[in-house]
């Protein structure tokens, strides 16, 4: 009886549009945030230099998500997200090489850390984002009550020989 009800209400043809009065079309399923790639904030970008070794460049951006066997001189990063209801975000970024030094690197305009995350907004408030870098008075005052702290005891200091170390038996027979 309830989908002869739901069938009829797409056959009505009054002025409104027939799929806006079709309570069908009022449920939209969940569909699942689609995340791939490393993202890259403007931060990292701005840290890197001409002539950095491609460790230091990997440390800085990450391990790239293409690195292609016939152009061992270029790492690219790519990185998308896809959410329901919002449109599909892209960003791109490419470092070239010129041995094992860095040579160039370009790609799209990358947001900051804080801007990424205001544009992953879900519709909660989640409040401001915190700084996340201690100030000068705060690393001089954690010197201070790290200094300030008395020594342990040498009870609370004594710590077993070692951590017991368990013997297991091999994964494979031995060869006869």
């Amino acid at each position: 009886m309830a989908c002869a009800v739901l069938a009829s209400c797409s056959s009505t043809s009054s002025g409104m549009s027939g799929s806006a009065i079709n309570p069908v079309n009022w449920i939209t399923p969940y569909k699942v945030d689609v995340i791939q790639g490393n993202f890259i904030s403007s931060e990292q970008v701005g840290q890197l230099r001409p002539g950095m070794s491609r460790d230091q460049v990997k440390a800085v951006l990450g391990t790239p998500l293409l690195a292609s066997l016939f152009h061992t001189d270029r790492w690219d990063y790519v990185f998308t997200l896809k959410r329901q209801g919002v449109e599909p975000q892209s960003f791109k970024y490419a470092v070239f090489f010129k041995g094992d030094q860095l040579e160039r690197f370009e790609g799209d305009t990358m947001p900051s850390e804080a801007e990424f995350i205001s544009r992953l907004d879900s519709k909660r408030k989640m409040g401001k984002v915190p700084v996340l870098q201690a100030t000068e008075e705060q690393l001089k005052a954690a010197e201070k009550s790290a200094a300030a702290k008395p020594a342990p005891s040498e009870a609370a200091t004594s710590l077993p020989a070692g951590p017991q170390t368990t013997v297991y038996p091999p994964l494979e027979s031995p060869k006869q």
